[in-house]
């Protein structure tokens, strides 16, 4: 019987991977797809992302399994970073996914098995006698990832942070206390000691209120405007406020209203309300980004982080926050046709399944000095949406041309002023 259930699952999962591969295949100026094709090709894609990671990673296997990718141009640190980059960053984007309840649906199997190997993953992650422990206690990296890490707890509590036995749980927290040895630079890295500390918050163990209200100052200091900020004291025009800054900043706020912690003079409600009022203004722009082939623009470092640019689209999405600007049909359907065009080039996966250093396809020579291949797995912050159950308005509301396929087709579209907020 076991046998059989696990047969079915492994089939399951084939079968959605084979979804994201045939829509990856389609033409350019094929029919768009329905509905349920789009979250079809999202549960695809996803179920092709974390198999691969947390099948083994739940038997302690993934670091005999995977040897990352490095760039080129590597900047010499510890390769084994890679894997809670690898970790962190896919589990914080499925998380929302495995957040939703157990059904006896084919997607209900699939997402009850992957959530068992996540919380056994979460396990190996910090056990010293594991073959699967990430490297937590050297390096400045690991503070980023430990970030996603705990990300995941914070918008999944009950799916992966309650079913962990005690040892789990309290080696999970020496190992992120512990990062405070990581000075982290006055940039986006602000966000991830304080997002450490907002998940530290959240289970009631000590945490340090600086290190949350050094970061909430620092960035909003660094607001430039109409749903921008500076990664720092200097404004960068790329994707990380997608990539962290928005999405960090508003989870963390998140946490700090829920809580009701009160230090020094920041009023956590009044601070999350203005940063979703400029994720919303943020989001605008990115819909605006997407061409109407899908294609969007390769704006600055980090551009192997693929389909993370949509981050915000589908946290406003999940959060049920899209601006009355942006309907949920429009935004849907842009951010697919995004994912379409990205994976339709199977280089984007090893013949092993694991994701390699590109954009559109295996382009090594885009990586940073920091990238492997166990960063590309912050593309699956683009799933999000999937936490939105399939009833969900999201998913049965008819598709809409978004911005630029309304303009370039000639159609009314919506002109665009800067706001103030």
């Amino acid at each position: 019987m076991e046998r059989r259930r696990f047969l079915a699952s492994a089939l399951t999962a084939g079968a959605l991977a084979a979804t994201a591969r045939e829509a990856a295949a389609a033409p350019r100026g094929a029919p768009a797809p329905g509905n349920a094709d789009d979250r079809g090709y999202m549960l695809g894609l996803l179920a092709k992302m974390a198999e691969p990671v947390l099948g083994p990673m739940s038997e302690g296997r993934l670091q005999a399994a995977f040897e990352p990718e490095l760039s080129p141009t590597w900047d010499g640190r510890n390769p084994k970073v890679a894997y809670l980059e690898c970790f962190g960053r896919l589990i914080s984007g499925i998380a929302p996914w495995l957040a939703l309840p157990d059904d006896d649906t084919p997607e209900g199997r699939l997402r009850a098995r992957l959530r068992r190997q996540a919380v056994a993953s979460y396990a190996h992650s910090v056990d010293p006698a594991s073959p699967d422990y990430l490297l937590w206690r050297s390096e400045g990296q690991p503070l980023v990832d430990s970030a996603y890490f705990t990300n995941a707890f914070l918008r999944a509590p009950k799916q992966l942070w309650e079913p962990l036995d005690p040892a789990t749980r309290k080696r999970v927290v020496g190992e992120i206390q512990g990062l405070r040895r990581v000075s982290p630079p006055y940039t986006n890295w602000l966000l991830f000691a304080a997002m450490n500390e907002a998940f530290l918050l959240s289970i009631g163990e000590q945490w340090d209120p600086v290190r949350i209200d050094l970061a909430v100052r620092k960035v909003n200091e660094w607001y430039v405007g109409d749903g921008w900020y500076a990664d720092g004291p200097r404004f960068h025009f790329d994707h990380y406020g997608s990539y962290v800054i928005h999405p960090m900043l508003v989870e963390i706020l998140e946490v700090l209203a829920a809580s009701g912690a009160k230090f020094n003079s920041l009023n956590a409600t009044e601070l999350l309300d203005q940063a979703n009022k400029r994720m919303q203004r943020f989001g605008e722009h990115l819909e605006r980004l997407i061409a109407s082939d899908g294609s969007y623009a390769p704006i600055g470092r980090s551009l192997t982080y693929r389909t993370a640019v949509f981050q915000p689209l589908g946290l406003l999405a999940w959060r049920k926050r899209l601006p009355k600007s942006l309907p949920e049909g429009q935004v849907r359907a842009a951010t697919v046709a995004a994912q379409r065009a990205i994976f339709r080039n199977p280089s984007n996966f090893n013949d092993k399944g694991y994701l390699t250093i590109g954009f559109a396809g295996h382009q090594a020579t885009l990586g940073d000095i920091y990238s492997n291949a166990g960063s590309m797995y912050i593309a699956s912050e683009s799933l999000i949406a999937l936490g939105l159950p399939a009833t969900d308005s999201y998913w049965t509301t008819p598709a809409l041309p978004w911005t630029m396929k309304k303009a370039f087709g000639g159609q009314p579209f919506p002109k665009d002023y800067y706001v103030n907020y």
